[in-house]
């Protein structure tokens, strides 16, 4: 009952309605947009007051203790074997060739800024508070799942590795110096050095109009989401399975981990929203450049137009009732 409360509550909330509106729109052939210029500042604001509230939580912590630190190692280390997991799965249950699998696993060992701040929305409408250090473990899980795709597909393919004339190290570094990354992380710095008495001065910009900019954003995700649904002429039943499937092993695995570490239950609903989610930005771009033969086609409406759409409608209420049951 608890379940289907829940999932009733997300699917009516206004975020997942004008995201649905977003989708309508687009497999219309609408003409309703939301320009380039207006869209990056809505990612960016996202990520400013994420990042922001989530270093003040940091500020009004106390001690950093032993379960800040194993949330953090542990994000991280999911990060990195997740995708050798879907890897597996994909070469046993698909044909997909062995650069296009590893990229496709690579994006579901990373995390969507924007399932994890609909999850927070979610967390805020049932008013249940969380740690600010799982802002920490979002920005730390994207480059792992980059790492461990990339040595998937050298392992499989060891001429791609000597082909490419793009290095690991550089790869890196392009990482550490992401715009959105950045973002976050000085975000979360800036919040954590202020203290919490920024949070009144900050206020009418990073708080209030926090919901409604998310739902804005939303019906530009709708937008972009319509935009890919084309591609999915190129999947079969068991690619659109691998979609929803991976997402329910990493509530899993999040929510075993959560117990493990005793995490209350905002806190542990959200890391598990972090490892059963996929990148479609960070991860995507990254594989666009190292692995330039495997097949975007596959691996950019997997994560955007299959998994995405069912984490924020289905995923998120699925995962607060498991939390409520084993962390509540």
């Amino acid at each position: 009952m608890e379940l289907f409360t829940s999932f009733t509550e997300n699917l009516l909330s206004p975020p997942i309605l004008f995201f649905s509106l977003g989708v309508i729109a687009g497999l219309l052939k609408s003409d309703l947009e939301v320009p380039e210029q207006i869209s990056r500042f809505l990612v960016m604001y996202i990520m400013m007051a994420i990042g922001f509230k989530g270093g003040i939580a940091i500020a009004e912590t106390n001690t950093i203790n032993s379960a800040v630190i194993f949330t953090i190692l542990a994000g991280m280390g999911t990060g990195f074997i997740q995708p050798f997991i879907g890897y597996y799965i994909l070469k046993l249950t698909t044909k997909l060739d062995d650069l296009t699998a590893a990229a496709v696993a690579a994006h579901y060992g990373s995390i969507s800024m924007v399932t994890f701040v609909t999850a927070v929305s979610f967390l805020g409408i049932n008013s249940i508070v969380y740690s600010g250090y799982i802002v920490a473990v979002l920005s730390l899980m994207e480059a792992p799942a980059i790492v461990s795709g990339l040595l998937i597909a050298y392992k499989s393919q060891p001429r791609v590795a000597k082909d490419n004339p793009q290095s690991l190290l550089k790869l890196m570094q392009e990482i550490a110096t992401n715009g959105s990354i950045l973002l976050l992380m000085g975000s979360f710095l800036v919040g954590w050095m202020s203290g919490a008495k920024s949070m009144e001065k900050m206020e009418g910009f990073l708080i209030t109009p926090f919901y409604g900019i998310l739902t804005f954003f939303l019906l530009d995700m709708g937008l972009l989401v319509s935009r890919h649904l084309s591609d999915l002429k190129e999947f079969n039943l068991k690619l659109v399975i691998f979609g929803i499937g991976m997402p329910l092993i990493g509530g899993v695995i999040g929510i075993a981990l959560s117990v493990l570490i005793e995490l209350d239950l905002g806190t542990g609903f959200l890391f598990t929203v972090l490892i059963s989610s996929a990148s479609y930005i960070v991860v995507t771009a990254a594989m666009r450049t190292a692995l330039p033969q495997a097949k975007a086609a596959i691996y950019v409406p997997m994560s955007l137009a299959i998994t995405f759409p069912f984490n924020i409608t289905i995923g998120i209420p699925m995962y607060f009732a498991m939390a409520q049951k084993f962390l509540g």
